[in-house]
């Protein structure tokens, strides 16, 4: 079990990326108190926010797999699409879902406010979303998505460099 422990701790594209995805959720963490002067440590594993914990995880490791096998190899051609498919992926469909859930939020506020919920059949989704609160911290903008990027790029130079 050590040997694989140790085998785990050495792979140093995992470690970057790893090392990327902690440093952007401890910033997002500390720009979000900054901005709302509030500590909500939810946000320390919550999606969405400055900077992207996902465009960071992947920047990190395709810049590492480009350090250590090349930049020419199947292996960085395949962490560098992943990570283009992450960071679209999160400034799009991600991005919607998180206005949408503000939307559907709001929605149910109004109608809890107004006392309609017994206007609603038990069978009917608005009905089970009741008491529910959806996420709205879910995608990012672009410019999240770059910040978070940078800094995957940034230490996965200084950690494999």
């Amino acid at each position: 079990m050590g040997n694989f422990f140790t085998a785990i701790f050495h792979n140093k594209v995992l470690v970057c990326g790893i090392c990327g995805w902690a440093a952007a959720q401890v910033l997002k963490t500390i720009i979000y108190a900054t901005i709302n002067k509030e500590l909500r440590w939810e946000r320390m594993f919550g999606d969405g926010g400055m900077p992207s914990g996902h465009s960071a995880t992947v920047s990190a490791m395709a810049t590492a797999t480009g350090f250590l096998h090349g930049f020419e190899t199947f292996e960085f051609a395949i962490a560098c699409m992943l990570a283009i498919i992450v960071m679209h992926d999160a400034m799009g469909v991600r991005m919607e879902t998180g206005r949408q859930g503000k939307v559907l939020n709001e929605m149910i506020e109004f109608f809890r406010a107004e006392g309609l919920k017994e206007g609603f059949k038990k069978t009917d989704q608005m009905y089970e979303f009741w008491e529910t609160t959806l996420k709205e911290f879910v995608g990012h903008t672009p410019l999240q998505v770059v910040c978070g990027s940078i800094l995957g790029i940034v230490l996965a130079c200084l950690i494999v460099l």
